[in-house]
């Protein structure tokens, strides 16, 4: 019997780029002293739920965590796609869970069709509003077909106490991805954004609709911000209420920000849990300027992604074929210089990082590590 070979790891940052590579590259890890000097140390529940979303999406994976939580081995299986459902907890939100999800499904044996419930919106996580309409648009860049890709939003859900319900539909890559050259960035030419309010007046939506457009309005003349007020079954468990834009530029690029507002959950709440008195709320006005203040430092950043979409658009390009994929992005981020350094380790592939001080943005070159769909049926 071949004893299994570990890539050792320590602490327990980055846990969930350590776990989607290592589930792509088939390799297996062990991680210690993840967080052994905090008060609560060990793994937190969202990531113990992000394992147990793998293994439901996985045939063969293994998982052991050690009785102090410190402690984690972790043995990719076969990727195995198909119809199931998953519910994502309320310590962090549906976003926290979709971007390795959505990388994971291109590789599996059949299709992935995964419904996920939980919190659809807050303030920590890409909201399930911007993976519509970004994060989808980044994966058909590299030749993910539109047909079959596809994320539902059946009802919306707030922390603390969730009550969302999205339906995510992932086509599986026949062979592998396209590498890409993506540098044009090109001028904004329009803006779309969607507000959503749960379990609060829909007057609020018309005020963060009313705030954002004033800054707008200013700058362009077509922009145009839908909302999506949910009532009853669709409103989830507790009020909220947020809203995510995307500035649309003449090459095709979609620059997103979103933001929410919702009273805080678990360990966020420590500070008031002893008094009866909830903590002010954002108003919605002082939203929907927030939100459009975020959008135009994206759109100042001069990338072909925004800041929160830098790691994938980079493991995309990793993955791609033993072909020079070529991208512009603004300031590189901390999580994205993370992901740099462990798509190095992962996969061997090491990227050439060309600074344009004119632009104040920056170019980055990879040779693809060829990964293929192997999971997949062959006829």
């Amino acid at each position: 019997m071949t004893k299994t070979s570990y890539h050792e790891l320590r602490g327990g940052k980055h846990f969930r780029q350590r776990l989607l590579l290592s589930t792509l590259s088939s390799t297996p890890i062990l991680i210690h002293d993840i967080r052994s000097e905090d008060t609560w140390p060990g793994l937190r529940p969202h990531e113990i739920n992000l394992l147990r979303l793998i293994e439901t999406i996985s045939d063969d994976c293994q998982v052991k965590i050690y009785e102090t939580g410190t402690k984690l081995k972790y043995k990719p299986g076969v990727l195995t796609g198909g119809k199931c459902e998953h519910d994502c907890g309320v310590s962090r939100s549906i976003g926290y869970f979709l971007e390795p999800l959505i990388v994971l499904g291109l590789f599996g044996k059949k299709p992935l069709s995964i419904r996920l419930k939980g919190i659809s919106n807050d303030s920590k996580d890409p909201s399930i509003d911007t993976f519509r309409t970004t994060t989808l648009h980044i994966l058909k860049r590299f030749g993910v077909p539109s047909e079959g890709l596809e994320l539902k939003i059946e009802s919306r859900g707030a922390p603390p106490h969730g009550g969302g319900e999205v339906l995510l539909k992932v086509p599986m890559i026949h062979n592998s991805l396209s590498a890409v050259t993506w540098e044009d960035v090109g001028m904004v030419k329009s803006i779309r954004g969607v507000t959503f309010s749960t379990r609060v007046s829909p007057q609020f939506e018309n005020s963060m609709i009313h705030s954002a457009r004033g800054i707008f309005n200013l700058l362009i003349p077509d922009v145009h911000i839908f909302s999506d007020h949910k009532s009853g079954a669709q409103a989830g468990n507790s009020p909220g209420y947020g809203i995510s834009l995307v500035a649309e530029t003449t090459s095709g690029c979609l620059i997103s920000a979103d933001t929410a507002v919702c009273y805080a959950r678990g360990a966020d709440k420590d500070s008031f849990e002893d008094s009866e008195k909830k903590p002010e709320l954002m108003s919605p006005d002082d939203l929907g300027v927030q939100a459009a203040s975020m959008l135009l430092v994206e759109v100042e950043q001069g990338g072909v992604v925004d800041s929160t979409h830098q790691g994938l658009l980079f493991l995309l390009c990793a993955l791609c074929p033993q072909d020079v994929s070529k991208v512009r992005v603004g300031k590189l981020t901390q999580y994205a210089i993370e992901t740099l350094r462990h798509i190095r380790d992962f996969l061997g592939v090491k990227f050439v990082i060309t600074p344009e001080p004119a632009t104040n943005t920056v170019i980055l070159k990879c040779v693809g590590c060829g990964l293929k769909n192997f999971s997949r049926k062959h006829s």
